[in-house]
């Protein structure tokens, strides 16, 4: 068996539904839309609990890999605010409203794809060095806190909507 093959046959079978749900989710971003501002925060989440995941996963007792995973969450959070996307809300509904666009789509799969390198780095080198753990923390902190940023500006701008006048 090759080396990639043996990697996608060792991968779990909720990868795989996960990257389906992540790249179907893209695929309807790509149309304009109407949802609830929690059905909006699903990738969010899903993201954000992916990257959350790798902080217990440190086998050595150091702190390097939490300094490196907090560090990147910090950083990437602000950016995660200032790309949001726009979106009108229905006042009666409550109900968003976004335009299509491929970014969503881009952004699940790249997304996707370092979180999935990151684990399967982690499954190789199951001893944890200290540099794979620091990079490996680093990318989910920076992914933790992209859509968390991402999160907190949806619902900042969705409850100034919702509780704005009219339009």
């Amino acid at each position: 068996m090759s080396f990639v093959a043996g990697i996608i046959a060792q991968t779990p079978l909720w990868v795989w539904f996960l990257l389906g749900y992540l790249v179907w989710q893209g695929i309807k971003a790509t149309q304009p839309g109407t949802t609830t501002i929690w059905r909006a925060l699903i990738v969010p989440t899903i993201f954000i609990l992916w990257g959350l995941s790798r902080i217990g996963s440190n086998q050595q007792p150091t702190i390097w890999p939490l300094v490196a995973w907090t560090a990147a969450a910090l950083a990437l959070s602000p950016v995660g605010v200032l790309t949001s996307r726009p979106f009108q809300v229905d006042h009666a509904t409550g109900l968003i409203s976004r335009q299509g666009s491929v970014v969503p789509l881009i952004r699940n799969v790249s997304v996707f794809v370092l979180q999935y390198a990151v684990a399967v780095l982690a499954a190789m080198h199951a001893d944890d060095h200290a540099i794979g753990a620091v990079v490996g923390r680093a990318i989910s902190g920076a992914t933790s806190g992209y859509f968390i940023g991402s999160a907190i500006a949806l619902l900042r701008e969705y409850w100034r909507r919702r509780s704005g006048p009219t339009q």
